[in-house]
């Protein structure tokens, strides 16, 4: 991605460079041609159509450029793959905390192969932080109360600076950390070593412990909707919406039910709103989506049978 972006700024610099150079040499020019002389009367000059309209059209192409380049470089950097490797990160003041999907939990480093397409699913805990790596081209806001994403496809194996660029609190500056960019034979050994399993392992434990099946069953039985392979697909709520199960539809749903209602069910499902942790909502996340077939997360076999007709109240 940094190519593309730094393409796009050095021809912004280009173009503003000519344009003020172009100015600088109107205003010396006028300022000779057109200088106070002596005993000779200021003369009234009307404008010029074609003069204007070539001022005005070769200005709108030039601007016009920068828009759809800039658009395709801004859509091109927020699109992450389908297959791309996940990372749930978890931002609070000051320290970033991140959580593969294979479960390696890391704080203020992230370890990632090279030549590999890496998402990042972000929240933060507290206030806004920025997740900033200036060597990648990317930085993202970080918020609370819902996820935002970022991805990024390193090219060559290092180590870069990452940076909190969002003022967070007296510490904000000390809110740094490192970006690992390995080779992927060392990067399997890393991973390999204390691993706890995967994310959405965690995530089934927490499904169970907090009797969310007894709802979300997988038959047509349930007081809550069936999430076998729901995730990534459109869900019809009860005002005649259509929205696409993603990661902030499902955290929605666990923290605040009552928000958008399946079609077909009632509001019966609790709030989950100070029970559960970030890292558990993760988890928990990271599970709807393994049984839902998202892409790079395994399917979770124990539960993949047959899917039900859509039919309850939210995803738990």
């Amino acid at each position: 991605m940094a190519g593309n972006v730094d393409a796009l700024f050095i021809f912004l610099l280009i173009v503003s460079g000519m344009m003020t150079l172009l100015i600088f040499a109107a205003l010396l020019i006028f300022a000779a041609r057109y200088r106070h002389r002596k005993g000779v009367l200021a003369e009234q000059i009307e404008g010029s159509i074609p003069l204007e309209i070539t001022w005005s059209i070769i200005p709108l192409g030039v601007f016009m450029v920068i828009f759809a380049w800039g658009a395709v470089v801004y859509f091109k950097s927020r699109t992450p793959p389908r297959d791309a490797t996940e990372v749930y990160v978890v931002a609070k003041q000051w320290m970033w905390k991140l959580q593969h999907a294979e479960g390696q939990r890391e704080i203020n480093s992230l370890h990632i192969p090279v030549n590999r397409d890496v998402k990042l699913i972000m929240t933060s805990q507290d206030v806004i932080h920025s997740f900033f790596v200036p060597a990648f081209r990317q930085k993202q806001d970080v918020l609370p109360g819902r996820y935002t994403v970022t991805w990024f496809h390193p090219t060559k194996a290092g180590t870069y600076h990452l940076f909190c660029a969002e003022y967070c609190g007296t510490q904000h500056s000390g809110m740094i950390g490192d970006i690992v960019v390995m080779e992927p034979a060392q990067y399997e050994a890393w991973m390999n070593g204390g691993n706890t399993g995967p994310l959405s392992a965690s995530g089934e434990k927490i499904f169970a412990e907090l009797g969310c099946a007894t709802c979300h069953r997988t038959d047509t039985q349930g007081r809550g909707p069936n999430l076998q392979g729901i995730f990534g697909k459109p869900v019809q709520l009860q005002d005649g919406r259509i929205i696409t199960a993603d990661e902030n539809y499902i955290r929605e749903s666990i923290l605040d039910p009552g928000s958008k209602i399946v079609n077909g069910f009632k509001p019966v499902m609790p709030t989950f709103q100070g029970l559960v942790s970030e890292e558990q909502l993760n988890a928990l996340v990271a599970y709807v989506k393994s049984i839902g077939g998202a892409p790079g997360m395994k399917t979770n076999t124990a539960l993949a049978q047959p899917i039900a007709p859509a039919k309850g109240n939210q995803v738990q």
